[in-house]
């Protein structure tokens, strides 16, 4: 196992990189700036034109997008299983506009009114970063796949849609994105996605409103009885957990009408598949019962309810060799490693259920999807480092 000292890596180089990744902007679905940026540096290195291929993703998510996911495929040096490090390359729309600048030990954005953008343009630095370190030092490596994932942060898509044949058949991921640098992600929760339309009947609601079945009445009567049976909010149910959250409410034009229709859009996690399915299943039959709601001449509501997995729920064993590879790269580069569980969705959900055991590490993330967002400098530096040693396998 290589000594801290042996982890070289050019500290003001990586930074520079950075500072120009956050600088790019690249919301979800108009990655084609960041995409076209990446490149640039890869070539700038010395990666030939012809490893770089981009796959048809776009042409397959929902809503489409401006460009699929980027994919670089590197010969080894030397024979060894494939190793595939991966970032995703969208960013939320508050960090539009995100002007980056050095504080202290931090990256801050100098614009008050954005986030930084360093989830996840840090994951991207640590990989290009260690690719460079490779070709600068010339460093020994196995075969080596670079996965840089498009709109992740609405769905998880570029990992769900990816061109699996086109990554070459990894034995080992890593994905890079938020938290701590000794800290492994083995494993995340899953998600269901629930979309709620609630049909009620329109009247006048100043000259006859006993007339009219209110859509919203019915959705406020549904969300009342899941708050008050405890399947909203956080779900304990015994030894059962999840989450679950009705966030978005679309409904009505005036009020001088009854509503005829309101459209819902909400959530259910849990780790435990089938504990997620009855959380959804309490949505379900809340806003079936509350459409029963009665106009004076008889007339009652109806519901269309929709549910589809986003991602599903997984956990990798902790003595997995994807788990201990970390775990090596990590104490290589003198740190500690701590393992957690994760109750978000991540692009490893997904490479999971592909049959690609990926493990989650971070690179300093901080406050994300916030005006307060910074990067810690140090973590994203060490993140350099267990990266530079994962994609070497001298580990």
């Amino acid at each position: 196992m290589p000594h801290p000292s042996a982890v070289v890596v050019d500290e003001s180089a990586a930074v520079a990189m950075l500072l120009r990744l956050l600088a790019v902007p690249g919301r979800s679905r108009e990655e084609g700036l960041i995409q076209e940026t990446i490149r640039q540096e890869l070539v700038a290195m010395g990666v030939s034109e012809s490893a770089l291929q981009v796959d048809t993703a776009h042409k397959r998510i929902p809503g489409g997008g401006e460009t699929g996911n980027l994919i670089v495929k590197l010969p080894g040096t030397h024979r060894g299983p494939r190793r595939l490090l991966m970032a995703h390359v969208d960013t939320v729309p508050i960090c539009f506009g995100a002007d980056p600048v050095v504080k202290g030990d931090r990256i801050v954005s100098r614009n008050p009114a954005t986030g930084l953008g360093g989830d996840d343009r840090a994951g991207v630095g640590v990989i290009l970063t260690a690719v460079r370190e490779i070709l600068r030092q010339q460093l020994p490596h196995p075969p080596l796949t670079l996965f840089f994932c498009v709109q992740e942060e609405i769905g998880l898509y570029g990992a769900r849609y990816v061109s699996i044949p086109k990554l070459g058949k990894p034995s080992l991921c890593f994905n890079f994105d938020g938290g701590k640098a000794e800290e492994i992600c083995i494993g995340a929760t899953g998600d269901y996605a629930m979309e709620i339309a609630i049909h009620g009947h329109a009247s006048h609601a100043g000259v006859h409103p006993e007339r009219g079945v209110s859509a919203i009445a019915i959705a406020a009567t549904a969300i009342a009885d899941l708050q008050a049976s405890g399947w909203h909010g956080l779900v304990e149910k015994g030894k059962h957990r999840g989450t679950s959250n009705v966030g978005i409410i679309h409904g009505g034009e005036a009020t001088n009408v009854v509503t005829p229709l309101v459209t819902l859009k909400a959530e259910a996690r849990s780790h435990d598949p089938v504990f997620r399915k009855k959380i959804v299943a309490a949505y379900e039959q809340a806003f079936t019962k509350a459409a029963k709601l009665k106009s004076a001449d008889g007339k009652t509501g109806r519901v269309e309810f929709r549910a589809e997995l986003k991602y599903e729920s997984f956990s990798l064993p902790t003595d997995a060799a994807v788990v201990e590879s970390a775990r090596a790269a990590i104490h290589a580069a003198g740190l500690t490693s701590s393992l957690r569980i994760g109750n978000g969705g991540l692009d490893a959900n997904w490479m999971v259920a592909h049959g690609l055991p990926t493990v989650t590490l971070g690179c300093g993330q901080n406050q994300i999807h916030t005006v307060n967002e910074f990067l810690h400098l140090p973590s994203f530096l060490d993140g350099c480092r267990v990266a530079t040693l994962l994609a070497t396998g001298g580990t």
